[in-house]
Formats: structure tokens, C-alpha cells, sequence
């Protein structure tokens, strides 16, 4: 499979899967890093992004998410009162039991 195909794949994939994919990326280089520094062959070192630059990048999409969803939920009616839900809940109990 070439990259491209790769990360065409990736794109499809879900949020958790694309983070798990990413752990898993991460674990796979250290440890072959490790298992070339137990060699003690010269080990160039890797321009990767580190761990806390991921964290505050999936805290970003995450924060940006939120926001989104917040901003779906939105409408230009008024919160109902207390009345109107205790009406709401009645009518969704005789729904649900008595139908």
C-alpha cells in the first residue's frame, strides 16, 4: 500500500482510531529507536512533532468540536421555563407509559 493510499484510509477512519493510530505510529519509531541505540549504531535524530504539541493540537480540535456542536444547538427562541418542561417531561411520560 503506498502513503498515499495510507493516508487516504486515515481520513476515513474515526477520531478515536486516528488517535489510537497515531499512539501506535509513536510507539512503533520508539521503540525502534530504542532497539537501534541498544545496536549502538549512530542514530539520526527524528524532526517529529513532540507528545505535548499533539496533546495541545487534539485539545484545539477537540475545544473547536465543542464549539461547533454549541453553536448547532442554538436557536433564536428563548430557554423554556420551568413550566414548559415540567409540561414537556408530562407529555413524554404519557407517551411512553400509556400508549
Amino acid at each position: 500500500m503506498s502513503l498515499q493510499e495510507v493516508k487516504e484510509q486515515a481520513f476515513k477512519l474515526s477520531l478515536s482510531d486516528r488517535l489510537a493510530l497515531v499512539n501506535l505510529i509513536i510507539e512503533s519509531l520508539q521503540e525502534e529507536l530504542n532497539n537501534q541505540k541498544s545496536q549502538s549504531e549512530p542514530v539520526e535524530q527524528p524532526s517529529y512533532i513532540p507528545r505535548s504539541s499533539i496533546r495541545g493540537r487534539l485539545r484545539a480540535e477537540r475545544t473547536a468540536l465543542i464549539d461547533q456542536m454549541r453553536g448547532l444547538l442554538k436557536t433564536d427562541k428563548p430557554a423554556p421555563t420551568d413550566d414548559e418542561i415540567q409540561a414537556m417531561l408530562g407529555e413524554r411520560l404519557v407517551e411512553k407509559y400509556l400508549q
